[in-house]
């Protein structure tokens, strides 16, 4: 079965390199499963879960926004932040997400509701991620 090779890079440094079977994630214009020979494609990512399809396992990344690079035999994540279930911190996640739910339903005239709205969406990504 032919391969990708997939990068995900952070403005921190690479998050991961490896070669997978299929990539699933979601772009700002729908879901996309990318597997080998896919035509080039250049997409705006959402705050969303990647999907990693090995031989015999699938890996998830929650992933923070950015943009996916396809080439036929390689896809680039290129992601303000990428992470890996095993470096979530799942508490500080929790916090997080309650955090951001407190300041939107709090309705201050001071809040910025869309950096909230955002903050809370990455939480509910990184927890979701987890638990898959």
């Amino acid at each position: 079965m032919k391969t990708l090779a997939v990068s995900v890079v952070t403005p921190d440094g690479p998050v991961l390199e490896d070669t997978f079977q299929m990539v699933s994630c979601k772009a700002e214009s729908g879901e996309l499963g990318i597997m080998p020979g896919h035509i080039p494609l250049v997409a705006p990512l959402t705050i969303s879960g990647v999907r990693l399809k090995g031989e015999n396992s699938t890996d998830t990344l929650a992933v923070n926004g950015g943009f996916l690079e396809v080439r036929p035999d390689k896809v680039t994540i290129l992601a303000q932040s990428a992470e890996l279930p095993s470096s979530i911190d799942v508490e500080r996640a929790r916090r997080a997400k309650e955090r951001a739910e407190r300041r939107l339903q709090s309705k201050q005239d001071d809040i910025d509701f869309k950096r909230a709205e955002m903050a809370l969406k990455r939480a509910i990504n990184r927890l979701d991620v987890t638990q898959q």
